[in-house]
C-alpha cells in the first residue's frame, strides 16, 4: 500500500507565481495537469504575467482565487502574502524571467510575488524562460547559482526555437517534465522508501451511554512522533488515532476512530503492512450493552456496568498468519515491574519488541499527556534503557531501530 507512491501530488498544495514571458499560456496547461492528479493550485499573476494570460482563466481552471496585488486591502489585512507563501507545500515560479531570477537572488520584494517568495518557509522551484542570449548572460548564470546555493530547485530550459525567432536553450521547460519534477519532489525520498508501517495511537473511547464513556489519559503525542519520524525516513504511513487534539503529521494518511473495535477493524483495512506499531492506550473494558438514552440518577440506587474485554489488537495482528507484517512492535504502559511486566507481554502477545513505558511520572511529572517519556525496549534478546527522553527522541530510536533491522534483513 503506497498511495504516495501511486499519486505523490494528490493532495498537495502549489502556490503558482507566473512571470511576465510568453512561456505564461502555458500555466493553463500546467494547472490542468496537476490538479487532473489531485493537487490544489493558487496562483499568483505577476503584472508582466498578466500582459500573456489572464485572471479569469488561471480562476476558471484553478477554482481559486487569484492574486496580483500585495496592497489589496482585503487580502493584506490578514497578511495575505504571508499566508499564501505559508500554505503551501511548494512554490513554483513558472515562467522565471531573467528579470524575477535577478531579484529572488538579490532578495528584493516589491510586489507581491517577490515578498511572498521572501517570506515564505516552504521549498521554491524555478522554471526559467527567456531568450539564449539572456540565459547564457553571466549574470543570469550567477543568479542561478546564487538562487541553487540558497537551496531553490531549477527546472531548466529546453533548447529549441524561442518566440524571438531564434534557437537555442531558454525555452521553457516541456509541461509534462514540469510535471514529473514535481512528482520526484513529492516521492518520499529515505531507506524507508517501499516501506508501509501501520500505527495506532491515542485512546479509545468506549461509550457507556450518549454522553459518557470510558477512557484513558493518552494524548496520541508518543503514537503522532513515531509516525512523523518514520514518515520522514520515507515510509508510507497509516495513521488510526483515537480522539486526540493533534494536527495529523504531513504525509500521513489518518484514519480516527472512537473504539477498540473500530481502531481493530481499521488495522485490518490497512493489511498488508511491513511494520506495525501498536502504541495507542487501548481501554481493556468496555461496556457490555451500551444504552441508547442518557442514564438517569435514580434516587442514590447506582446502576449496574457489565464489562466485557475489548478485542486484543496487538496479538491479533501478531497472529494475523498470512497478513502478519514482518515486525509488529507492542507498547506496554506499566506502573510497576516494568521489564517484567513487558517480558511477559512479549511472549503472551507474541509480537517481535515491546517498547515499555512507566507511565507513572518522570521527574514529577505525568507521561500521559506529556512531552517526555521513559522507556525500556526489549527483544527476545536483549533490554535498552533510554531514560527520560522527548517523546520525539524515543520515536526517532524506534525509527533507527527498525531502519537498521530491515537493512540487515
Amino acid at each position: 500500500m503506497s498511495l504516495n507512491l501511486v499519486n505523490p501530488l494528490k493532495d498537495k498544495r502549489l502556490l503558482l507565481i507566473i512571470g511576465g514571458g510568453i512561456a505564461a499560456y502555458k500555466c493553463l496547461d500546467l494547472i490542468r495537469r496537476v490538479k487532473e492528479r489531485g493537487m490544489t493550485v493558487r496562483t499568483i499573476l505577476t503584472h508582466g504575467g498578466a500582459q500573456f494570460v489572464t485572471p479569469l482563466s488561471l480562476s476558471a481552471l484553478s477554482g481559486e482565487k487569484v492574486y496580483t496585488d500585495i496592497f489589496s486591502l482585503t487580502d493584506e489585512t490578514e497578511m495575505g502574502h504571508i499566508r499564501l507563501s505559508r500554505e503551501a507545500d511548494v512554490i513554483l515560479v513558472a515562467p522565471a524571467t531573467a528579470d524575477m531570477m535577478a531579484k529572488m537572488a538579490a532578495g528584493l520584494a516589491d510586489n507581491l510575488a517577490t515578498t511572498a517568495l521572501l517570506a515564505t518557509d516552504k521549498p521554491v522551484m524555478i522554471a526559467p524562460s527567456m531568450n539564449s542570449r539572456m540565459w547564457e548572460h553571466p549574470a543570469t548564470q550567477r543568479n542561478l547559482s546564487k538562487l541553487k546555493e540558497d537551496g531553490i530547485l531549477a527546472i531548466e530550459p529546453e533548447e529549441g526555437d524561442l518566440a524571438c525567432g531564434e534557437n537555442g536553450a531558454g525555452r521553457l521547460a516541456d509541461v509534462d517534465n514540469i510535471v514529473k519534477r514535481l512528482e520526484k519532489f513529492f516521492i518520499p525520498k529515505g531507506p524507508l522508501v517501499g516501506k508501509h508501517i501501520l500505527i495506532t495511537a491515542g485512546p479509545t473511547f468506549e461509550s457507556i451511554d450518549p454522553v459518557r464513556y470510558i477512557a484513558n489519559r493518552s494524548s496520541g503525542k508518543q503514537g503522532y512522533a513515531i509516525a512523523k519520524a518514520l514518515r520522514a525516513r520515507g515510509a508510507t504511513v497509516s495513521l488510526v488515532s483515537g480522539p486526540t487534539n493533534l494536527a495529523a503529521p504531513e504525509g500521513v494518511h489518518i484514519t480516527h476512530i472512537q473504539s477498540a473495535e473500530e481502531m481493530l477493524n481499521a488495522c485490518l483495512k490497512a493489511l498488508p503492512a511491513d511494520v506495525a506499531i501498536c502504541v495507542a492506550a487501548v481501554c481493556d473494558w468496555r461496556a457490555a450493552s451500551a444504552q441508547n438514552q442518557k442514564i438517569k440518577k435514580q434516587d442514590g440506587v447506582l446502576p449496574t456496568l457489565d464489562l466485557v474485554e475489548n478485542p486484543d489488537i496487538l496479538k491479533t495482528l501478531s497472529c494475523a498468519a498470512d497478513k502478519r507484517p514482518d515486525l509488529v512492535i507492542g507498547f506496554a504502559a506499566e506502573t510497576e515491574n516494568i521489564a517484567e511486566n513487558a517480558k511477559a507481554k512479549l511472549k503472551k502477545k507474541a509480537c517481535d519488541w515491546i517498547v515499555a513505558n512507566d507511565v507513572s511520572t518522570v521527574d514529577g511529572k505525568s507521561v500521559m499527556g506529556g512531552n517526555h517519556n521513559k522507556v525500556s525496549f526489549i527483544t527476545s534478546s536483549q533490554t535498552e534503557n533510554w531514560e527520560n527522553c522527548l517523546k520525539d527522541d524515543v520515536a526517532h530510536k524506534l525509527a533507527q531501530k527498525i531502519e537498521d533491522y530491515f537493512r540487515k534483513t
